[in-house]
């Protein structure tokens, strides 16, 4: 059913109501999803304070920036946006701790043959981590983002939830999230669908209402994540070595298993295909593939575990260890400080580097990072 604004802008601030005159960080990237939830959070009287991060040097960067994430130019319009709705605005320079744990893991990952995800490690190291800190010493009690999850307080705890657009979901990217942390975020957009989200930024005249969004990493705008590789020295990524299949035959050669993904399909040119690529070897460089039927998995390690809410006994448990996955039936079994994760079916490739995010239902309780495929 297509709802009035007003409609939308009731069931929003009701939801916030309990919280009016409580201080909130408002996490604002420039794009239209935090320009609204900043907007709502004004509309329910929460005394609001935004809060930019500016994580990565695009001077360096000779494309256009609008649209995408953190730039320049998404400062500029956060702080627009700031003004529109009456609220503070500061930008925070986190360019350091965004290096550090962000960038410099993702070009040793590529080195060593691991697939890495670097808006889950933005997320649980610089965007919360940072703005957390920012939070106490602004004496804000919660941050807000524009993420697409749902979170639901009872008595028995915090939950989050999958956000109410499926095709927007972010539940996933947040898996690592710890319980402590998500005591004290907020989510206001996350029960509306995308349109609404839209609809809401035309209603309140926002300068980010027609932006358009970017599917871009950040911190690699155009998108050419070799250039960016070689430019930030991941050597030992690039050093030639053989293809082979599973059983050790040797089909060909390559330039360096940093232009390889696992469970890349598409641009091998291999005789005799179709093939997955199932192996990175960033000691012997060498790439392993397979066909089809066998590139599949049925069980994954997974290390730096994180609960919002641990499963009870006999709980039925769902996971995705891609983001494009639709979440599927496993067995949580505990080895150490890892988990094994045995899914009941066959599923599609993912890699070392990857998030593990599991759910009871639609409910996210936590996650972690592949570590190995078994």
């Amino acid at each position: 059913m297509d709802r009035s604004v007003e409609e939308i802008i009731a069931e929003v601030v009701s939801g916030l109501k309990h919280l009016k005159g409580v201080r909130v960080i408002a996490a604002m990237s420039g794009g239209v999803d935090s320009s609204v939830m900043a907007a709502l959070l004004k509309e329910a009287g929460l005394d609001v304070v935004g809060v930019f991060l500016n994580v990565w040097d695009y001077s360096r960067e000779d494309v256009n920036r609008h649209g995408s994430c953190c730039s320049l130019e998404d400062s500029y319009d956060a702080r627009r946006v700031a003004d529109s709705v009456g609220i503070p605005f500061y930008a925070m320079d986190m360019r350091e701790e965004f290096r550090r744990d962000v960038i410099d893991p993702f070009v040793a990952d590529y080195e060593s043959g691991r697939t890495p995800n670097p808006c889950e490690r933005c997320n649980r190291f610089v965007k919360f981590g940072a703005l957390l800190k920012a939070a106490d010493q602004l004496e804000a009690k919660y941050v807000a983002t524009g993420h697409y999850v749902q979170r639901l307080d009872d008595q028995s705890g915090i939950h989050l939830l999958k956000g109410n657009d499926a095709k927007k979901d972010q539940s996933y990217f947040l898996a690592t999230t710890n319980r402590e942390q998500a005591a004290r975020i907020l989510f206001p957009v996350g029960g509306l669908e995308k349109d609404d989200t839209r609809k809401l930024a035309r209603h309140y005249q926002l300068p980010t209402a027609e932006k358009h969004e970017s599917q871009d990493i950040c911190f690699i705008p155009a998108g050419d994540r070799i250039a960016f590789l070689k430019r930030e020295g991941a050597s030992a990524g690039f050093v030639e070595g053989d293809i082979v299949d599973v059983l050790g035959n040797n089909l060909g050669r390559h330039q360096g298993i940093a232009h390889y993904t696992l469970g890349q399909r598409k641009g091998l040119g291999l005789p005799n295909g179709p093939w997955h690529v199932v192996g990175l070897d960033g000691i012997t460089a060498r790439v392993v593939v397979a066909h089809p039927e066998d590139a599949v998995i049925r069980e994954v390690e997974v290390g730096d575990i994180s609960w919002i809410r641990k499963p009870h006994a006999g709980e039925t448990v769902t996971a995705k260890v891609r983001y494009q996955m639709q979440p599927a039936a496993c067995e949580l079994i505990e080895e150490g400080e890892c988990l094994h994760v045995q899914f009941k079916e066959q599923q599609k490739p993912t890699a070392p580097g990857q998030v593990a995010a599991f759910y009871s239902g639609d409910e996210l309780l936590g996650g972690g990072i592949v570590s190995k495929i078994l």
